[in-house]
């Protein structure tokens, strides 16, 4: 056993935790993420995972003692989750029961408590994430993940066909940390039992199969692991649309990183109607639903237009949607790096005006609220608009007056 003691182990919500836990004779070792990114140096980490041979029922009761906030988040699976909101940072803690499976069918599990730490690592998806650490700082590593991060070697724990029958799932998961912790052609007996697998993914919720991919789409080394699940035939079972490897790759560099919607539109090559369609099969919220919908191409943005024309767009499409549609232009080859940068230097100096008039001033005129105030806006807005935003509102007002009367 080696010892490990990251800065985090000392901190306040976290000796709180382990005190309250000693206290009732609890014994809790810290597992998955958070021992793993500490043995790479990374000094952040989110929530924080435990294991205990306690069952959940005890862990709540210590919890209650210590008057630490304990939920129930999967008290059917032995997960309790604490939440430590002083002294210091606020931090959440999920604290799981030793348990061994008892039954499975790709997507749910039966689980028994009473299990070792052996058997409790046995079950885990990949041995990076079977590492163990005591609140001393002395490291269990019962399955040799430390030797296989150190490889940058992602693996499952044990037979590969047997940990994807236990859950699906883990096919992507498997992809999406081998983009961030492997290298290479990845590991031969995952990627053939992943491979055999393929034609259960379907069987995932949208739910979770979207978590996944953009999680995968927006991290580090995506098109190395893509390339991949393409010769895998894992890509096209969650999504055929993925044709646009190329352009993916020539984003990257480009664009900020974990902006999974961008990247996936850069991946997908689809309509607009397309687009709504991948969105629907994903489940996506409403808002990336609508922004995956307008960066399909044809893009409607002209890289070769004059200034006057680049305001407009910027002014119609926005800030955020017009550097997105720049961004694929240039990815896909239709636009030099010094012509995105201008068009960057726009968006970013550019002050977008805001239309100096509003439906009280049609009604201000004796016009009645109706399809006819929105009509003689909208006039009054495209002939604004036409003149590169220079009328103010004086010059708008006249404008409507005069349109009105024309239309009277």
């Amino acid at each position: 056993m080696t010892a490990l003691t990251p800065s985090w182990l000392g901190e306040p919500a976290v000796q709180r935790l382990l005190a309250a836990l000693a206290a009732a004779g609890i014994e809790a070792r810290f597992v998955g993420g958070c021992v793993r990114d500490a043995l790479l140096g990374e000094t952040e980490t989110g929530d924080f995972d435990l294991a205990t041979p306690a069952r959940p029922e005890a862990v709540m009761a210590a919890l209650g003692t210590a008057k630490v906030r304990a939920l129930p988040t999967g008290i059917a699976h032995g997960t309790v989750t604490a939440v430590v909101t002083s002294p210091g940072p606020p931090r959440s803690f999920e604290i799981t029961t030793l348990r061994r499976d008892v039954e499975t069918d790709g997507r749910h599990a039966v689980v028994a408590f009473g299990a070792d730490w052996g058997e409790d690592a046995a079950r885990r998806d990949f041995t990076i994430n079977a590492i163990y650490l005591a609140p001393d700082g002395t490291i269990d590593d019962p399955v040799g993940g430390q030797a296989d991060l150190a490889a940058r070697r992602v693996r499952f724990v044990g037979d590969p066909a047997t940990r994807i029958a236990e859950d699906v799932l883990r096919i992507l998961r498997y992809y999406r940390f081998e983009a961030r912790f492997g290298g290479g052609e990845g590991d031969a007996a995952a990627r053939s039992a992943c491979r055999a697998a393929a034609g259960k993914l379907p069987t995932l919720s949208a739910e979770r199969v979207s978590r996944e991919l953009l999680r995968l789409i927006g991290g580090p080394d995506p098109v190395r692991v893509l390339k991949m699940m393409q010769e895998d035939g894992v890509l096209a079972a969650i999504l055929p649309e993925a044709t646009r490897l190329d352009r993916l790759d020539a984003l990257l560099p480009l664009a900020a990183a974990d902006d999974g919607i961008l990247r996936l539109a850069a991946l997908i090559e689809v309509d607009r109607s397309g687009a709504n369609a991948v969105a629907e099969r994903l489940r996506l919220p409403a808002a990336e639903k609508k922004r995956l919908a307008g960066l399909t191409s044809p893009w409607p943005l002209d890289p070769a237009a004059d200034a006057k024309a680049q305001r407009l767009a910027l002014y119609r499409y926005g800030q955020e949607r017009y550097g997105d549609l720049a961004l694929l232009l240039a990815a896909d080859c239709k636009l030099k790096p010094s012509a995105l940068r201008k068009l960057f230097d726009l968006a970013e100096t550019w002050e977008i005006p805001i239309f100096p008039l509003g439906g009280d001033d049609v009604t201000a005129l004796g016009i009645a609220p109706g399809p006819r105030v929105g009509g003689l806006l909208g006039a009054v807005r495209r002939w604004w608009e036409d003149g590169d935003f220079a009328a103010d509102r004086a010059a708008c007002l006249a404008r409507l007056r005069e349109i009105a009367a024309q239309r009277s």
